[in-house]
């Protein structure tokens, strides 16, 4: 006899003779080798975030703004330093840096993204480095809260391997599109990677299909904040072209590694004992996905490193791409 249908999360039914009984959430819980549903603790995610801040003090103690400050060709022209009282933790004038930060010559110092250095003078090592750096305090809060909201439930569902390495590279990916597109402007920041665990969701969503209810709810909503956050990525000085990156290689990475067991499959736990379930354990069509997106993500990152290192701009051969990371009108325009 057939089970009734239980949410993988939430709970369920099943039969104990004659009687169709209710199964706990906690009760499902407790049944061996459940994988996919083992509850983690997080711990990459706040070591990731407590680093994230750990450089930014670094990067403050090294810009040392009162230094600049002092010499006849700093930075008095554009004001005074930010919250003198933190000495050399002080920020650079806002009409420098308006997000409460280090220089852009700082920036670069320590590994911030530039084309030129990265192409011509061989410091591939940026395309990482780029990623644990933040242009000012705005900046730093605004990512690391959106990882923390991310982050944290991602990890409990699937452990800590997993989600790290799609954040990190997410994060190559958005760095390498970003190069592709821009080289006037440096580029700093987690927001690729943290686009790649949006994108992350939106394919764990598609190839764990079968153990979700309210599934359109769930695909609208995830929908909609994607669309929300790529859409703040037009304004300007926002690099969209690394939240787009990010987010097309976390999308693919979903398929390769947030895979889980299928509904029926994870239906057998509350069957009678006397009924056995043959079902394996992946649907045809979640190995199909895998595949695609290994293939799809490879490709990706071979063509997009072979036409970075090759020099090759991007927007010579896309037109329009431009548009993705800035749309000018009349109260703003994108420059270069």
């Amino acid at each position: 006899m057939a089970a009734a249908r239980y949410d993988a999360e939430k709970g369920g039914r099943k039969w104990e003779g004659e009687r169709e009984v209710e199964v706990p959430a906690v009760a499902v819980a407790q049944y061996p080798q459940r994988e996919g549903e083992r509850e983690w603790v997080p711990w990459v995610v706040p070591t990731v975030v407590v680093a994230n801040i750990v450089v930014f003090a670094v990067a403050m103690y090294v810009n040392n703004c009162p230094s600049h400050a002092s010499s006849p060709r700093g930075g008095r022209r554009g004001g005074a330093c930010v919250a003198g009282f933190l000495r050399r933790f002080s920020f650079q004038p806002l009409s420098e840096n308006p997000l409460l930060g280090p220089s852009s010559a700082t920036l670069q110092k320590l590994g911030a993204l530039v084309w030129d250095k990265v192409v011509h003078q061989h410091q591939g090592w940026r395309l990482v480095t780029c990623i644990w750096l933040h242009a000012g305090v705005v900046h730093l809060l605004a990512n690391m809260l959106s990882l923390v909201l991310i982050g944290l439930r991602l990890e409990q569902q699937f452990g800590y391997m997993r989600i790290g390495v799609i954040y990190l590279v997410s994060g190559v990916g958005g760095s390498i599109l970003s190069s592709l597109f821009i080289r006037n402007n440096i580029s700093v920041g987690a927001s690729g990677a943290l686009f790649g665990l949006l994108g992350a969701m939106l394919s764990e969503l598609f190839t764990n299909w079968t153990i979700y209810t309210n599934k359109a709810a769930a695909l609208v909503t995830l929908l909609i904040v994607i669309a929300i956050n790529l859409a703040i990525g037009i304004l300007p000085h926002v690099d969209n072209f690394a939240h787009i990156g990010g987010f097309l290689t976390g999308f693919l990475l979903g398929f390769i590694f947030l895979m889980r067991p299928h509904y029926g499959w994870m239906q057998r736990y509350v069957l009678p004992s006397s009924v056995k379930y043959a079902s394996k354990k992946y649907l045809a069509y979640q190995w199909i996905l895998l595949a695609v997106a290994s293939i799809l993500a490879v490709i990706g990152f071979a063509v997009g490193l072979s036409m970075l290192f090759r020099g090759v701009n991007a927007n010579e051969r896309c037109q329009w791409c431009h548009y993705l990371s800035c749309i000018p009108t009349s109260r703003w325009s994108c420059g270069n």
